[in-house]
């Protein structure tokens, strides 16, 4: 992962983390959007970036854990969004092993992050997000199929083999939908995406989506 980290700390200039932080998440999460938690719930946000969607899920009186490796994206989004109410935490995939100390929660979301793990390090991870997320709560996570940007590395994804690896890890699959980028530049290079919303096994939280 450090090359991929290295990756995003030499892109992060001020155009791309404007372009990262202008995306509208309703539209980024339409796929999944009625499966997000209505009741104030406690949200992991994992490669959370600038904090766009934590700030998002912040406002709807969530409590949010932003998970963020990259120093040069932590400082834009507390810069961004430091009166949003948002716990912000260094640590990264496939362990997570700082995260896991403030769960367990309702909700752990991972936008355009899962291309970037080879399979070795995606079987580690998905054991990591088991025991992030509370029983009964859900896993949000969006898969990326075509190229990745120069300096950060993408591999491919298979959803079936990635839908196989979250039930030997505990999870129930609630849906998966397929979408396409709502980027125009990414369209045009045939970039699209799998949501995933996974469930873990386990008495419910009593969270219901919308």
């Amino acid at each position: 992962m450090q090359d991929i980290i290295d990756g995003y700390a030499a892109a992060a200039t001020p155009g791309l983390i404007a372009r990262f932080d202008g995306l509208v998440p309703e539209q980024v999460y339409a796929p999944v959007l009625d499966l997000l938690p209505l009741a104030p719930a406690r949200i992991a946000d994992i490669g959370a970036g600038t904090g766009r969607d934590a700030a998002w899920f912040a406002g709807q009186g969530h409590r949010v854990l932003a998970v963020e490796p990259v120093r040069e994206l932590r400082e834009a989004g507390l810069a961004r969004h430091g009166a949003a109410g948002i716990e912000w935490l260094d640590d990264r995939l496939p362990l997570l092993a700082k995260a896991r100390e403030h769960g367990p929660f309702d909700l752990v979301v991972l936008c355009g992050v899962w291309q970037h793990l080879d399979d070795a390090a995606r079987a580690l991870a998905m054991d990591s997000l088991a025991r992030l997320a509370a029983a009964g709560g859900r896993v949000i996570l969006s898969l990326r199929h075509g190229p990745g940007s120069a300096g950060r590395r993408v591999f491919p994804v298979v959803p079936d083999r990635t839908i196989a690896a979250a039930a030997r890890s505990g999870f129930t699959l609630l849906r998966r939908r397929e979408a396409d980028s709502i980027q125009p530049e990414n369209r045009a290079q045939g970039v699209r995406w799998t949501w995933l919303a996974l469930a873990r096994r386990g008495p419910a939280t009593g969270q219901e989506g919308h």
